[in-house]
C-alpha cells in the first residue's frame, strides 16, 4: 500500500479548519500532520513535520499566504502548496503562482475537487479553479507595456517600496501597516506608479516589478 498524503493545513478561521479536517480525515489515502491558524504557525507546523502538500489560505494574520511560501520553499523547494480561499483576486493569484504554489482554489470548489485538487498537487500537477486558470491564461497572452525610460518621471524611493510589497501580494492595508502610514496614501502612491509606468492596473504593475528585477518574492523586506 502506498504511503499517504502527509498534509499541513492553515486557515485563520477555526469554522474551514475543522471543516478541512474532517473532510481529510476520512480519506484513506490522506494524514493531516499539522494545523495552524495563520502564517507564521503554518510555517511552524512545516519546519516540525516536512508535509508533501501544504494548504494555505491566502489572508491570514501575521503572515499572509504568500509570504509563507516564501519561507516554506525555503525550507524544503519540493514541498507542494496548494492555495484555498475566498479571493479571486487577480494580485494575489499571480503572487501565489510566481511564490510557486501549485495549486489555487476558490472556497466555493466542491470537496470533490479540492480532495483531487490536494492529489493533483501532490503528483506535482498544476490544479487551478476554472475562473483562476481563465485568468491566467488571459494574463499570459497579454503582453506586459514597457516602460520609457526617456519619458517616464522616475519612481520616487517610497513609491518603490510600494511597487516591492505589491509584487509579493500584500493588500493596501497590509503596505500601510509595513510602512505605517495610512492607506488612503498607499492607494495615491499605487495611482502614482501605475501613471508613471504608464500601466493599466495592480496585475500589470507586479508583473512588471517582477520582470524588471525591481522585486523579488523571495525579499524578507
Amino acid at each position: 500500500m502506498s504511503e499517504k498524503i502527509r498534509i499541513v493545513l492553515a486557515d485563520d478561521h477555526d469554522v474551514v479548519r475543522r471543516g478541512l479536517q474532517a473532510l481529510i480525515g476520512i480519506e484513506p489515502d490522506m494524514d493531516i500532520v499539522g494545523i495552524g491558524g495563520n502564517g507564521l504557525e503554518a510555517v511552524q507546523k512545516v519546519r516540525e513535520t516536512d508535509p508533501d502538500v501544504v494548504l494555505l489560505d491566502v489572508q491570514m494574520p501575521h503572515k499572509n499566504g504568500i509570504e509563507a511560501i516564501a519561507d516554506i520553499k525555503q525550507f524544503n523547494p519540493a514541498i507542494r502548496i496548494l492555495m484555498l480561499t475566498s479571493f479571486g483576486d487577480d494580485d494575489m493569484v499571480f503572487a501565489a503562482i510566481k511564490a510557486g504554489a501549485l495549486g489555487y482554489l476558490l472556497k466555493d470548489s466542491s470537496p470533490e475537487e479540492l480532495l483531487q485538487a490536494i492529489r493533483n498537487v501532490f503528483r506535482g500537477r498544476s490544479s487551478l479553479h476554472p475562473d483562476i486558470a481563465l485568468k491566467v491564461i488571459q494574463e499570459l497572452n497579454k503582453p506586459v507595456p514597457a516602460a520609457h525610460p526617456l519619458t517616464e518621471e522616475p519612481l520616487t524611493e517610497r513609491e518603490v517600496e510600494v511597487l516591492q510589497l505589491v509584487a509579493r501580494g500584500f493588500s493596501n492595508n497590509d503596505i500601510a501597516e509595513e510602512l505605517v502610514v495610512s492607506e488612503r496614501t498607499v492607494r495615491t502612491h499605487i495611482s502614482n506608479i501605475l501613471g508613471k509606468l504608464h500601466l493599466a492596473n495592480r496585475t500589470q504593475a507586479a508583473l512588471y516589478a517582477l520582470r524588471e528585477g525591481i522585486a523579488s518574492l523571495d525579499e524578507d523586506g
